[in-house]
This record gives structure tokens, sequence and C-alpha cells, in this order.
């Protein structure tokens, strides 16, 4: 991240700082989710995945913090664009800690996650433009990552809309 924090390490910090609110929240979603989920009556199949996803987050959230302590930062400090994420993270933290039903859950994890994945494109773009390979490779492996989330939040809500709507499941082809 060297050749990118040349540029103006304050405001990559606090870009780095919006990717870690967000990733610490995206940790409580599937935490909560985690919870519902062991606290219902069946066995829910995809438990496992969302187990999977919620280490995954874990990593960035760790992995962030210490690039933020690398390039001189505060890993908990509130800056401005992290205090941003964590005023627009309210809405999907309502859904999943008040809402009972799983589709909608689902549907504000999708939410989620779209965001997540825009976050670490503009990184991994930001990289580019700055000719930071490393950092470009790191973003691009845990974006990846988040692509994997995504798909599998897109490929759930689609099961819920067949249920809802069509009446009937079908297993998606992933």
């Amino acid at each position: 991240m060297k050749k990118l924090s040349e540029h103006n390490r304050e405001k990559l910090i606090d870009l780095l700082s919006e990717r870690l609110a967000f990733e610490r929240a995206s940790v409580r979603l599937y935490d909560t989710i985690l919870e519902r989920l062991d606290a219902s009556d069946g066995v829910v199949a995809f438990r496992e995945e969302i187990q999977h996803n919620r280490d995954n987050e874990k990593e960035h959230e760790e992995w962030l913090e210490t690039q933020i302590r690398h390039l001189g930062g505060d890993a908990d400090a509130k800056t401005e664009m992290a205090e941003l994420v964590e005023r627009e993270s309210i809405g999907i933290e309502q859904v999943v800690t008040g809402d009972q039903l799983l589709p909608h859950v689902m549907h504000a994890l999708l939410a989620a996650e779209l965001v997540d994945n825009a976050g670490w494109e503009l990184l991994m773009e930001l990289a580019d433009d700055a000719d930071d390979g490393d950092a470009r490779e790191e973003f691009r492996k845990r974006l990846h990552e988040e692509e994997d989330h995504l798909l599998f939040a897109r490929t759930a809500n689609l099961a819920f809309a067949r249920q809802r709507v069509l009446g009937y499941e079908r297993r998606a082809e992933v």
C-alpha cells in the first residue's frame, strides 16, 4: 500500500476506516443472522455458508485494522467516512435485528453485500490508478470473497422470491 499512501495518506486512512466500519457492521449482521438461525426450530441448509461469510468478514476487519495501523492511523478513530457508514448501516441492522421474516433479513443482507462489493471495487480502482500492484492484489483477494458473498445473497433472495411468487422451490445453479 506504499504507492497508494504516497498520494494522500489521511484520505486513504479515511477510506480504509470506512471499509473497516462496514466490515465491523457486516460481522454484527452475520452474527445476528447466525443467532437467529440457531434459535429457529428447523435446520437451515445455508447456515454453514453464512458462518463462512461471517468468518471472511472478520478476516477483512482484522486486515483493515492492521493496514490502518501500518499507515499510522487509529483503527478505532471515527473518521468522516467511517461515521457515514455507521449512519448508513443503521437501517440494515434494524431490519436484521427487528424483522422476524427470513426473506426480509436476507434482502437486507443482499443490500449490505452490494455496498460491500462497491467499497472493495473502489479501493481496487484506486490502487490501479496509483500503480500499486501489491495493494491491488490485497483488495482483489477480498473483493473476490465479497463477490462470493454477493452471489450467495442473490441466490438466497431468488429462492425466496421463487417460493413466495411462484409457489415452488428450484435449486439454483451456482
